[in-house]
């Protein structure tokens, strides 16, 4: 019966070859519009560590002052020594610092100008805790941040650019007025959104409000970093007069460092809840916080929290869908009167033994079968949607493209579109009375 009913169908579109492209054209519109907003959706509102986020907290405490006015205490960074003593304290499985800065970077005998690029101060355990793959070498070891070691590990970009992707582990970099060596490579790289980066993104030219910046193409451990780069570490906020010293933030009354935990129960995620909570009452007690105010979100909680999706996407996602739902029902309207032109020969199959279910099927078939032909069009119009994006000037820009999954739910859409449009046309063709139309013949 179905490829009766497709054959139907393919003889009922020929009939009215206008009417038929123009249902086409409404559901391709729809589709690639809602689908084009849907797949940079699906991009931005992935979760970067699949199986692994709901393991990663970040943790805050809040040393700004009490005349500080500010309602979302506590801030996304803290100041370095409360980063520095709760890291230092080891009661996580894994944990990392994380401050980034602009640095200028060449290599010895390599004839090229100096790169204006950008520099992330962590430790040891950021790229197991992030499993950030390489391509050679490794990270540096928990030794070579207590000793301070001038090391670094580089991007994949930028060992392209310097070195033609070959493998540089051993090779020397000059960061600002340092030769550091490389002990290793990363592959490439592009957590989406950069997850890590608790103010939204970083370029040399300072903070960009996104998520959607590419990572950093140099890493160094913390304390090696802030040696080498000294002065040009950026600070989210600060009282009291801030630094000494613009850009020397040690010791100052500045916030401008994260801290990243790993937890692999809820046992120990209740105890570092209660760790931090300790700590803010103990600095209380020392007179060093004003405050015991505390946060320790999970990765996707803090994503959340920070509003990373950008508001324009979700505006022009729900415009898009809007734009569906008008399609849908211009559609239903198109169907109805399409169908109910044929009144006459319904009354006749009717007559001659067919089934209200048979002629339902009949015309739903019909209108899956625009439905794909529509899902067609609507992915050209989804793949062109996307080329556009990617002209865009937006961080996210070069992320966007259509996967297997979008593209199979391309086709599922339209479908369920075209069914749901063709169901109540169909309804009406199969109640249609035979005896009223075979006194019209």
């Amino acid at each position: 019966m179905f490829a009766y009913y497709l054959d139907l169908a393919l003889h009922s579109l020929k009939r009215n070859k206008m009417l038929t492209a123009l249902m086409i054209i409404a559901i391709a519109v729809g589709i690639g519009a809602s689908m084009t907003t849907l797949t940079v959706m699906h991009v931005l509102s992935g979760d970067p560590l699949p199986g692994k986020s709901a393991h990663i907290f970040y943790p805050q405490v809040d040393p700004t002052p009490a005349d500080w006015n500010n309602p979302r205490h506590p801030l996304a960074v803290m100041d370095d020594r409360s980063a520095l003593e709760l890291w230092s304290a080891r009661r996580a499985d894994r944990q990392a610092l994380i401050v980034q800065s602009p640095v200028k970077v060449s290599a010895p005998g390599v004839d090229r100008p100096p790169l204006q690029l950008t520099l992330l101060a962590t430790t040891s355990d950021f790229f197991p805790m992030f499993e950030v793959p390489f391509a050679y070498g490794r990270a540096w070891t928990p030794a070579d941040e207590t000793s301070h070691a001038r090391v670094a590990v580089i991007s994949s970009d930028l060992n392209d650019r310097l070195f033609d992707g070959a493998d540089s582990v051993g090779r020397t970099v000059r960061l600002k007025d340092s030769d550091v060596r490389i002990v290793g490579v990363l592959k490439p790289w592009r957590p989406t959104p950069l997850f890590y980066d608790a103010q939204g993104g970083f370029t040399g030219n300072g903070y960009e409000t996104s998520y959607y910046a590419r990572p950093e193409d140099v890493f160094m451990p913390f304390q090696s970093a802030l040696e080498v780069n000294d002065g040009n570490f950026f600070q989210f906020t600060c009282w009291g007069g801030g630094p000494p010293v613009p850009g020397h933030l040690e010791g100052s009354p500045c916030l401008w460092v994260a801290l990243w935990v790993e937890l692999d129960s809820a046992a120990k995620v209740a105890d570092y809840r209660a760790f931090i909570t300790n700590y803010a009452q103990q600095q209380k007690t020392l007179g060093r916080f004003a405050n015991t105010d505390t946060r320790m979100l999970d990765l996707v909680q803090w994503l959340d929290h920070q509003q990373v999706i950008p508001k324009n996407a979700r505006l022009q996602t729900w415009l898009a869908l809007a734009f569906l739902v008008i399609c849908l029902f211009n559609t239903v309207g198109l169907l109805l009167a399409k169908f109910l032109r044929r009144a006459g020969e319904i009354g006749v199959r009717r007559a001659l033994g067919a089934s209200r279910r048979s002629v339902f099927a009949q015309y739903l078939m019909e209108a899956g079968l625009i439905g794909f032909i529509g899902g067609i069009g609507g992915w050209l119009l989804t793949l062109l949607g996307l080329w556009l994006v990617r002209r865009q000037q937006t961080p996210y820009a070069d992320l966007v493209g259509l996967d297997m999954s979008m593209f199979v739910t391309t086709f599922a859409l339209a479908i369920v579109v075209s069914l749901l449009a063709g169901a109540l046309p169909a309804l009406r063709a199969s109640r249609v009375a035979p005896a009223l139309q075979l006194k019209v013949y």
